[in-house]
C-alpha cells in the first residue's frame, strides 16, 4: 500500500510539473529563410493595451497585409501560418490578437469599455505602428467574419491608411443573414430526415426574426454552412496547444477572451448592422465570399456589396467554399491576391 501511495505521489508531481511547463512554455513563430525575410511573434502596446502581433513574410519589402480576425475573440494566430504560407511568398502578413482576445487577453485588465469602436481605434493605431515599422505609406486591409465589422469601419474612417479593403465572410444585414442561415439549416435538416434538429431550430425562429439571437452555430456547421473542404480551425484547443505560437496559458486566455468578448460585442451587430454604419468606401473594395457561407451569408453580403458606394469594387465568388474561402481554397485565394495586388 505504501508503494502504491508513493507511486501516486510521484506521478502526481510529474503531472503538476508537466502542467507548469505547458502553462509557461516559450512560444514563437517558425523562422523564415532569406536575408530579407521576417518572422516575429511579440507583444506590443497599441492604444494603451498589450497586443500580440505576428509578422511573417519572405521579403519584408513586399506589400503588407493586416489581417483582422473574427469571432469576436477568435484569434487566428495559432493556425495562420498553415494557411497563409503561399501568401507569405509575395506579401508580408500581419496577424494580431485583438484587445481581450487570445494572447492579448490580460487577466487583470479592465475590459468594461470594450466596444467595436474601441477595436476600430486599436486597428487604426496598429496600422500606424505597422506602417512605420515596415516603411509603408499604405497597407492592404483584410477582415474575416466579425473582423469585417471592425475592418470595414476602419477603412471608412481612415481610407488614407489603406491601399484596399478585402472582406472575407463579409458581414452585412445581420438579422436578414441569420434568417437565411436558419431557413437553410432547417431545409437541410429536413432533407436529411433529422426531425429533432428541425424542431430545435424552429424553437429559435421567433427570437432570430426579432433580432435577439443567432442561428445556432452547431447546426450551421453540421449542414455545411461553415466549412466544407477543411476542418473548422476556430476554437480547437488541442491544435492551439500543439502550435508553437500558443502555450496552455494562452489557450486559457483564448477561452476567457471568447466568452467575454462575444457577450460584450455580438448584440451590437444585430442592432447596428454594417450597412447602417458604412455606406461608402473611398478605397477599392473587394468582397470574397464562399458560395456556401451561411455564417455570414453569401446572398446578404452580395446585397450589401450592391448597395455600398466605393471608388472601385469587385465581388469574388469561391464556388467550393463556405465561410473560410481563403483557407478552403488557399491556392485560388493566393493567385487572386497576387494577380490583383502584386504590381
Amino acid at each position: 500500500m505504501k508503494k502504491i501511495l508513493q507511486s501516486i505521489k510521484f506521478f502526481g508531481v510529474i503531472i503538476v510539473l508537466l502542467l507548469i511547463i505547458a502553462l509557461f512554455f516559450p512560444t514563437w513563430t517558425p523562422h523564415k529563410n532569406g536575408e530579407k525575410s521576417i518572422s516575429t511573434l511579440e507583444q506590443v502596446e497599441i492604444n494603451g493595451s498589450g497586443h500580440e502581433i505576428m509578422i511573417r513574410g519572405k521579403d519584408r519589402h513586399n506589400p503588407v497585409i493586416i489581417f483582422v480576425h473574427g469571432g469576436p475573440g477568435c484569434s487566428e494566430i495559432p493556425y495562420a501560418k498553415k494557411y497563409q504560407d503561399l501568401l507569405e511568398e509575395n506579401f508580408t502578413v500581419v496577424n494580431y490578437d485583438q484587445r481581450e482576445s487570445g494572447k492579448s487577453y490580460h487577466f487583470f485588465e479592465d475590459y468594461s469599455n470594450l466596444t467595436s469602436e474601441l477595436l476600430v481605434d486599436d486597428l487604426l493605431a496598429l496600422t500606424d505602428y505597422i506602417s512605420e515599422r515596415l516603411g509603408k505609406e499604405k497597407v492592404l486591409l483584410i477582415g474575416h467574419s466579425y473582423g469585417t465589422y471592425i475592418a470595414t469601419q476602419a477603412a471608412s474612417k481612415a481610407p488614407e491608411k489603406y491601399e484596399a479593403y478585402i472582406g472575407i465572410g463579409q458581414m452585412s444585414d445581420t438579422v436578414k443573414s441569420e434568417i437565411e442561415a436558419l431557413n437553410y439549416s432547417i431545409n437541410q435538416a429536413q432533407k436529411e430526415g433529422n426531425k429533432d434538429d428541425v424542431t430545435d431550430l424552429q424553437r429559435s425562429t421567433e427570437n432570430i426574426k426579432n433580432g435577439d439571437t443567432f442561428t445556432p452555430r452547431n447546426y450551421v456547421a453540421k449542414y455545411g454552412g461553415s466549412v466544407r473542404l477543411i476542418d473548422n480551425p476556430d476554437g480547437n484547443n488541442l491544435d492551439m496547444l500543439l502550435s508553437s505560437e500558443y502555450n496552455l496559458l494562452d489557450v486559457i486566455r483564448y477561452n476567457f477572451g471568447v466568452s467575454y468578448s462575444q457577450n460584450a460585442l455580438l448584440k451590437e451587430v444585430l442592432k447596428n448592422p454594417l450597412p447602417t454604419k458604412v455606406k461608402k468606401l473611398e478605397i477599392p473594395c473587394y468582397f470574397v465570399m464562399g458560395k456556401y457561407d451561411y455564417m455570414t451569408t453569401y446572398n446578404e453580403a452580395k446585397n450589401y456589396f450592391d448597395r455600398i458606394d466605393a471608388s472601385q469594387k469587385e465581388f469574388i465568388t469561391f464556388e467550393k467554399s463556405a465561410h473560410y474561402p481563403q483557407f478552403e481554397e488557399k491556392k485560388k485565394f493566393d493567385k487572386w491576391m497576387v494577380d490583383t495586388f502584386v504590381k
